[in-house]
C-alpha cells in the first residue's frame, strides 16, 4: 500500500426550480436549487468521489446508489462521514482536501468559511486542510448558460 495516495472526484447537477441550493452542506439563497436523489450537494458528492478514487473504493454510486430510496433527499454531509469511515476502514487516514466549485452565480465567497468549517467537520480535519474555490463559466457552457453547476475535487490519503 503506497504512503500517499490522491484521488480526483467530479460532479456536475442541473438548476430547476423548487429545489434548495446546498453546497458544501450550507443552503445558499437562490432561485434555483440543484436537482439529484439526495440534497444535489454537487460539492460534497465530488469530494466523497475524490477520496473513494484515492483509496480505490469505487465512486459514490457504487455505495450510495441513486436506485436505493435509503439515499433519497439524504443528507451528503452525512453520506461524506461514512465515506471518511469507508477510507478509514481501508487504512487511509485524510489529510487534505482541495476544490473547486464552478458556478455562474451566487457568489460562492460569502459562504466559503461555513463550507470548509462543515467540509472539515465531516472530514475529521482543521479549516486550514480544506481548499474551496469558486470560478464561473463566464458565459460559455452548461455553467455560464446557467443550466447547472460543476465541481472538481482532490483528495489526499496517507496510509
Amino acid at each position: 500500500m503506497p504512503g500517499t495516495a490522491v484521488g480526483i472526484g467530479y460532479d456536475c447537477h442541473a438548476f430547476a426550480d423548487g429545489r434548495p441550493l446546498i453546497l458544501g452542506g450550507v443552503r445558499i439563497e437562490h432561485e434555483r436549487g440543484l436537482v439529484g436523489h439526495s440534497d444535489a450537494d454537487v460539492l460534497t458528492h465530488a469530494v466523497i468521489d475524490a477520496l473513494l478514487g484515492a483509496a480505490a473504493l469505487g465512486d459514490i454510486g457504487q455505495h450510495f446508489p441513486d436506485t436505493d430510496e435509503r439515499y433519497r433527499d439524504a443528507d451528503s454531509i452525512g453520506l461524506l462521514r461514512a465515506a471518511v469511515g469507508l477510507v478509514s476502514e481501508a487504512g487511509f487516514d485524510v489529510v487534505h482536501v482541495d476544490s473547486t466549485i464552478v458556478i455562474e452565480r451566487p457568489a460562492i465567497a460569502p459562504h466559503r468559511d461555513q463550507i470548509r468549517s462543515n467540509l472539515a467537520g465531516a472530514l475529521g480535519l482543521a479549516a486550514e486542510h480544506v481548499s474551496v474555490k469558486a470560478t464561473r463559466g463566464e458565459g460559455m457552457g452548461f455553467v455560464g448558460r446557467e443550466e447547472g453547476a460543476a465541481v472538481l475535487a482532490i483528495a489526499t490519503l496517507t496510509a
